[in-house]
């Protein structure tokens, strides 16, 4: 059978163990030619090839469910649930998304772009399903970098404490999350796998004890006990942790042998209450460079498969904002060893590596913890410390009450910076960056800021480590900056709360932030050509907002345009019509930014055509806005 052919999972049942290493291989395949097209995710994928074969060998996917914790490690599970002719447009606009998404099979259980979810979802459904009387499986694929989050450890508490219910967790231990895993559960979990374990107990132990002289029927009760205990000793002793959180524990086993896998699953199947199954995979598995390097092919941009290596780019491109953030905190860190660059589990995607490298006593990886993380930062602003929480906007998120409750309130001086900021293209609504101006900017002694360019970036930096009044967020794009000159030292901070006039005219005000000021002043330059001048504010921060600039220019000119690229629902352009509202300024005012919706996976730029957010689109609808609108100058 050939992988197109399968266009359901139950189309496994009943295959060899050399039918289905033949489907391995074609998944392989057909996987690294397309992310090497077209790039994504690749080494989670390729690990667990052998364990999703053989998990839905043993499951009837018309009834049983499955949940995959984030989702970019069930690429094979797509191509096994009929999206095998349409995985090449895997991450593309229109096209498979590189996540689980309920609306786009029935066989996506459970959506998630965020880790450590997978266990209280299955076990909401294993709830849900035992309320209503029905029969089926439920299932959780889990990694080791997931199990760092403190959600799955409260689901996993939680499940230990109800035996009657059944629940299969799967752990993919591969060593590694995006970097390789930090603290004591990976530690634990790498002991697991070097302690040889015994699967079973003697199917005649029962019998051998009847035997006995003297003893026949009369010891049911203590051979109960005797084969607890013994059950006890044939799990490896780390993995007796499990069982003491009301788990029955299966493994290590090898992620990659069928046999193995298959009558695993197939006793898991049978075992009452929850259960875990512990499977060692490699995460690259058949791709050599991937298994040698597997924080750098964990994702990738298109590459030449036989090399390896990324396509070259046509022409140069400005450095990352993240490389320029990793540099330039590095750079101040040799200066200040006060300065703590924290990550959780994304040190190569925020620029922390660089930190790492050099400075490894100023950085401190949580793992998958960001709610850890803030409150770590709290604690370390609380005696001196200049801590700097590094984690993208879509992540920050999950610690939100962290924030308030541990940092806000409390006033300490935790400097946030949020990579990804915006709208992050191919990995869709799980992570875009849209609404940190709005969850932060209502949380009382927080400033905000956002640069327009990776120069005003190194700026922004040393702002936030020098101000130590309270807690400080700035907010960056993913990508390419615009080129603009970087100094190696030297930067000055930016006093807080001042904006600048990047461009005067008199017909209409134009305030920008961050990202989002470039495109203004392409914007202006439009309705320039258009006999309308337009005066171009680069606000630099949020909160608190430079009134003293903007307003009177508002009433001046007369007719006000915000531009984000964040929530236009209680974002910066909702601050701006509160501090005109709030000073009885009631000029025409039009907010540019992400309207209520979500943003699916698309590159950048198609999702701005598609939201209206490209130069010539803003013009367009300013230009029929003035058309329709009246000065209020005079009034």
């Amino acid at each position: 059978m050939h992988l197109s052919e399968i266009t359901h999972p139950n189309q496994l049942h009943g295959l060899s163990i050399y039918q289905l290493q033949q489907v391995a291989r074609q998944i392989r395949e057909k996987h690294l030619q397309t992310v090497a097209a077209s790039g994504g995710h690749l080494g989670p994928g390729l690990g667990v090839v052998e364990l999703t074969l053989a998990l839905y060998q043993t499951l009837d996917l018309d009834r049983d469910k499955v949940t995959w914790d984030v989702g970019h490690q069930a690429y094979p599970h797509k191509l096994l649930t009929g999206r095998y002719s349409r995985f090449h447009t895997l991450r593309q606009k229109d096209g498979v998304a590189g996540y689980l998404k309920r609306c786009e099979s029935k066989f996506d259980h459970f959506g998630a772009g965020h880790a450590s979810t997978s266990i209280s979802a299955a076990l909401g459904m294993a709830l849900a399903r035992d309320m209503q009387g029905e029969k089926y499986k439920v299932v959780a694929v889990i990694g080791d970098g997931a199990l760092t989050g403190g959600m799955a450890l409260e689901a996993i508490n939680h499940a230990g404490h109800l035996p009657k219910t059944n629940l299969l967790v799967v752990l993919n231990d591969n060593e590694m999350s995006i970097s390789p895993n930090v603290g004591a559960i990976p530690r634990y979990l790498n002991k697991m796998r070097l302690s040889p374990p015994v699967q079973f107990i003697s199917d005649n132990l029962e019998e051998q004890f009847k035997h006995l002289p003297f003893v026949g029927d009369s010891l049911a009760p203590e051979l109960g006990r005797v084969k607890e205990g013994m059950k006890r000793l044939a799990v490896p002793k780390v993995g007796a942790v499990f069982e003491e959180l009301g788990f029955t524990y299966m493994g290590p086993i090898d992620g990659h042998n069928l046999e193995e896998l298959i009558a695993t699953f197939q006793q898991a199947h049978k075992t009452p209450g929850p259960v875990l199954v512990h499977v060692a995979t490699v995460k690259g598995k058949g791709y050599e460079i991937a298994e040698k390097d597997q924080v750098g092919y964990h994702a990738q941009s298109p590459f030449n498969l036989a090399t390896g290596k990324a396509v070259p780019s046509n022409k140069p491109k400005p450095p990352s904002y993240s490389k320029v953030f990793g540099e330039t905190l590095t750079k101040l860190a040799e200066n200040d060893p006060r300065i703590i660059g924290i990550t959780a589990a994304m040190a190569t995607g925020t620029g922390l590596d660089i930190l790492q490298k050099r400075l490894p006593d100023q950085y401190i990886d949580v793992g998958i913890a960001e709610q850890h993380a803030v409150t770590l930062a709290a604690g370390l602003a609380c005696e001196g410390m200049r801590p700097v929480a590094t984690i993208y906007s879509t992540f920050l998120q999950r610690a939100f009450d962290q924030i308030i409750h541990d940092v806000c309130i409390q006033n300490l001086p935790v400097f946030f910076c949020m990579d990804r900021a915006g709208i992050v293209g191919a990995d869709g609504p799980t992570h875009q960056g849209m609404y940190d101006i709005a969850y932060l900017r209502c949380i009382p002694n927080m400033v905000l800021m956002a640069p327009k360019d990776e120069a005003e970036l190194q700026r922004m930096i040393l702002t936030g480590i020098q101000h130590t009044e309270g807690p400080i967020a700035l907010r960056y794009p993913r990508g390419n900056g615009y080129g603009a000159p970087l100094m190696e030292e030297g930067w000055e901070p930016l006093p807080i709360g001042k904006g600048e006039i990047l461009r005067n005219g008199d017909d209409i005000l134009l305030v920008a932030y961050g990202s989002m000021v470039y495109p203004a002043m392409q914007t202006a330059e439009i309705l320039h050509e258009h006999g309308i001048d337009a005066t171009v504010v680069n606000a630099r921060f949020a909160k608190p907002l430079d009134t003293e600039l903007i307003l009177p220019l508002a009433k001046r000119i007369g007719r006000v345009v915000t531009l984000e690229e964040g929530c236009l629902m209680g974002g910066f352009g909702s601050a701006i019509a509160e501090a005109m509202l709030d000073a009885d300024i009631t000029v025409p005012i039009t907010r540019i930014g992400i309207p209520d919706i979500l943003v699916d996976h698309a590159e950048p730029n198609e999702s701005k055509v598609d939201l209206g957010l490209t130069p010539s689109q803003m013009a367009e609808r300013i230009l029929k806005l003035f058309s329709k609108q009246p000065s209020t100058v005079g009034v």
